[in-house]
């Protein structure tokens, strides 16, 4: 594609004794401030800021000007007020089983996710993590539904429940209906002791099982983030209205980020982008000196 024409922005490009910001680098050999003539900027989000991704630049760019959203954990774990049984069992798998978050209209979706002495986390989780983040932040909570046999109808499991127990024990005979483990575990905690040995009331619960979440993980243990600076504040070759010269790109900016290859690769369009955007602007100084 053709390199963005940013000359055809509101403003013209500045004149050429009109640098933007100059730039301010902690070196091993004391502070360099650098002057340039564009800059492309790609601080990342605000997780895992051990590695470097803090969220510091935000005050740096909101006292020029820059309009930001909130950053806010993305692809994250939740939290659940579980018992100390629960909470032993943190690090078992919960497999094949669906989540539905029942205030939306869209399918169940299907995968896996583990149980943690907090909450919840995994892939299943983290790939429903946006809706359920705005639901806690809108109503305090969020209670979804957990299938544990999604494989299996009501009527089986109602039907393999309902079969004289005998000397058995709950879990084992639980066992027959596919009720083991963790998911046994969550199934006990959840249940109304009441409800335990009606086979009607357990298949349904078993079926969509209510989770109580009660907050995002903190967002430096998210994969990724959301907000960042707002689309707002940038042209069409991602050149902020407020610096002109300074480009943004990759996790930084407002979106709901996503993982892995996913992330890397917009990371890597919205890069190309800006430092495109950034060459012509670059040259179209030049041009006028």
């Amino acid at each position: 594609a053709p390199a963005p024409d940013v000359a055809a922005d509101d403003a013209a490009p500045p004149r050429c004794d009109d640098l933007p910001p100059p730039l301010r680098f902690a070196t091993l050999d004391g502070e360099r401030v650098i002057r340039h003539a564009g800059v492309v900027l790609a601080p990342g989000g605000g997780s895992w800021a051990r590695l470097g991704s803090d969220g510091a630049w935000q005050p740096w760019l909101a006292e020029r000007g820059v309009a930001l959203a909130p950053l806010r954990p993305a692809n994250c774990g939740f939290e659940a007020a579980w018992s100390e049984v629960l909470q032993g069992r943190a690090g078992e798998p919960l497999k094949t089983v669906t989540l539905t978050l029942p205030w939306l209209d869209r399918p169940a979706r299907r995968g896996e996710c583990v149980l943690t002495r907090h909450g919840l986390e995994g892939s299943l989780v983290y790939a429903l993590s946006a809706p359920i983040r705005d639901r806690i932040l809108s109503d305090g909570e969020a209670v979804v539904l957990l299938d544990l046999l999604p494989d299996r109808g009501v009527e089986r499991i109602t039907a393999d429940l309902g079969r004289p127990r005998g000397s058995q024990s709950r879990s084992r005979h639980w066992q027959r209906a596919g009720l083991e483990g963790v998911k046994a575990a969550m199934l006990r905690e959840l249940a109304a002791p009441a409800q335990l040995d009606d086979a009607a009331a357990m298949a349904a619960l078993a079926k969509a099982l209510p989770l109580r979440l009660l907050a995002p993980r903190p967002i430096d243990e998210a994969i990724s983030t959301a907000g960042g600076v707002r689309w707002a504040a940038l042209d069409d070759a991602l050149m902020l209205r407020a610096l002109p010269g300074v480009f943004c790109a990759g996790e930084m900016l407002d979106w709901e980020a996503p993982t892995g290859g996913y992330l890397l690769t917009a990371c890597f369009a919205s890069g190309r982008m800006a430092g495109k955007g950034a060459a012509a602007f670059v040259g179209a100084r030049l041009s006028l000196s």
